[in-house]
Order: C-alpha cells, then sequence, then structure tokens
C-alpha cells in the first residue's frame, strides 16, 4: 500500500501543533520536513528546532528531506532533533558513504535524493547501503511545480536496479501524477498543496492514494 507524506511546508504554521494533529486524523503516514539552505536551493525554510517542537505534538513519523550544501553538517542537528529519516542529495557531496555512515551512527533510515536530471545510474553503487530513494519529480527549491511527465519511466528503472529500495516521488503530485508513480512503482508519495488545499485532509490524502 502506497504512503502519503504531506510537505509540512504546505501547512499552516501559525497553528502548527493544529496542524499535525489533522495529519495523524487523517492517517497521514509521515510528516515531510523540506529543509532549504539557500545555497543548494534558492529558498530557506525552517531549523531543527521547529522540528524539535513538532516532535512534542505527534507520533507520526518525521521524514527530514535535506536540500543543502555540506549535508554532513546539518545531518546531527536534525538527527538530534527528532528526525526518523534522513534524506541527502547525490549532487550536494562527494562522497556519499560517509552521509550515509553517519545518518546510520544515529540509528535513522538513510535516504538519498535525486534532481530530475541527474541519472538514476548514478545512484547505483549506494542502493545496498541505504532505505529509500527520493526521486525529484520537479527542481527541488520551490512548491507549486509541475510534475515531471519523465518521472514515471525513472521511478521503473530504479525499480529495475533495486526490488527492496523504498522509492519516494516529490514534487507535483496530485491525484493524476499519484497514480502515474504508483503504476510505476513509487512507495511514498510527498504531496504539499494537494493535502493541505482544503480543510478536508483525510478526503485528499485518499485521492492520492487513489481509495476515491
Amino acid at each position: 500500500m502506497v504512503k502519503v507524506a504531506p510537505s509540512i511546508l504546505a501547512a499552516n504554521f501559525m497553528c502548527l501543533e493544529k496542524e499535525l494533529k489533522k495529519l495523524e486524523k487523517a492517517q497521514a503516514d509521515y510528516v515531510h520536513f523540506d529543509v532549504m539552505d539557500g545555497h543548494f536551493v534558492d529558498n530557506i525554510t525552517f531549523g531543527p528546532q521547529i522540528l524539535k517542537q513538532a516532535k512534542k505534538c505527534t507520533n507520526l513519523m518525521f521524514d527530514v528531506h535535506l536540500m543543502v550544501n555540506n549535508p554532513s553538517k546539518f545531518i546531527p542537528w536534525y538527527a538530534e532533533a527528532g528526525a526518523d529519516i534522513i534524506t541527502f542529495h547525490l549532487e550536494a557531496t562527494d562522497n556519499p558513504l560517509n552521509e550515509i555512515k553517519l545518518i546510520k551512527s544515529f540509528g535513522l533510515k538513510v535516504g538519498i535524493s535525486i534532481k530530475p536530471q541527474t541519472p538514476i545510474e548514478k545512484l547505483k553503487p549506494f542502493l545496498g547501503d541505504i532505505d529509500l530513494v527520493l526521486i525529484m519529480s520537479v527542481n527541488p527549491g520551490f512548491g507549486g511545480q509541475q510534475f515531471d511527465a519523465n518521472t514515471p519511466k525513472r521511478i521503473e528503472n530504479l525499480r529495475k536496479l533495486s526490488s527492496s529500495v523504498l522509492i519516494e516521488v516529490d514534487g507535483g503530485i496530485n491525484k493524476e501524477t499519484a497514480k502515474l508513480s504508483i503504476d510505476a512503482g513509487a512507495d511514498i508519495l510527498v504531496a504539499g498543496t494537494s493535502v493541505f488545499k482544503t480543510c478536508n485532509y483525510e478526503k485528499n490524502i485518499k485521492k492520492i492514494k487513489g481509495e476515491n
């Protein structure tokens, strides 16, 4: 069964605790935290203190996506703040094994993310050491972008390389693109606008899963 990870970046930060409780009630599977540093991508989001405070409000799994340069500097901050999964970008490091080992040292699940232009084959040396691959279906940095049409084929190609790694897809996810991703083999869908666009989060999550 596909899982949905609502991106908290699209939530109302004036009442974050309330938003997290609503996601629990709506049976979200994870909470996705898009961490941006203003360097790897142009946007800036939130630091580990937000994560630490949010952890007090919910038992949902925290799925942290580091869109940052020098991810090894950030990993301990977010691990200690309450992350359950930490994903870093392949393009942001010269030696991904360093980040993989560092995340594992905290007892957390490890993910690697790639931009739409990065060949899937570049992941091959690391697939046996990680739990998850996050395929970006938009260019990282800002919400509201259109889903890249090549994404389903990239999911299929990744699944051919590994039958065990979890495949997460992030960017432009709605009812239609979710189905394309699920049919191609995706396990987890990150959704921001399509979850938070109306007050009925449960209905929106079910639509993404194809349940209504």
